[in-house]
């Protein structure tokens, strides 16, 4: 059983279970994004687009074939996705707010306004 709570410990500690569920909410996440933009905004960018097989088209070295029209349609398909991506992100994570700084008298460094002990050069302060 010692090593059942090791292996326990390890979940717990190294937050594998909190990955585990990013995993899964990033999952869901990526499907939410890419339905939105197949269904939603690239009918846009089709209607606006060149019309035609543009996606299909080829690049020919000799025998060697390169899907470039693929290639640019996923260029353009990471670029909608990362947009609208970071656009959800900029929705749901506000920034922290700050806590408030002071500046050490000594070595100038800014540490917690409620710090009585300076972290960078330990140097003892006045209470404030």
């Amino acid at each position: 059983m010692p090593m059942f709570k090791e292996f326990k410990d390890f979940l717990l500690k190294q937050n594998v279970v909190a990955l585990a569920i990013a995993v899964v909410v990033g999952t869901a996440l990526n499907a939410l994004v890419k339905a939105l933009v197949d269904d939603f905004i690239m009918p846009i960018i089709v209607a606006i687009g060149p019309g035609g097989d543009w996606q299909k088209a080829t690049w020919n070295v000799g025998s060697v074939k390169f899907g470039i029209g693929d290639f640019v349609a996923a260029v353009i398909n990471f670029l909608i996705i990362g947009f609208v991506a970071w656009r959800i992100s900029k929705i749901f994570i506000k920034p922290a707010a700050e806590e408030p700084k002071k500046n050490c008298p000594y070595c100038r460094m800014s540490m917690d306004a409620a710090a009585t002990r300076c972290p960078h050069c330990t140097s003892q302060l006045a209470p404030a």
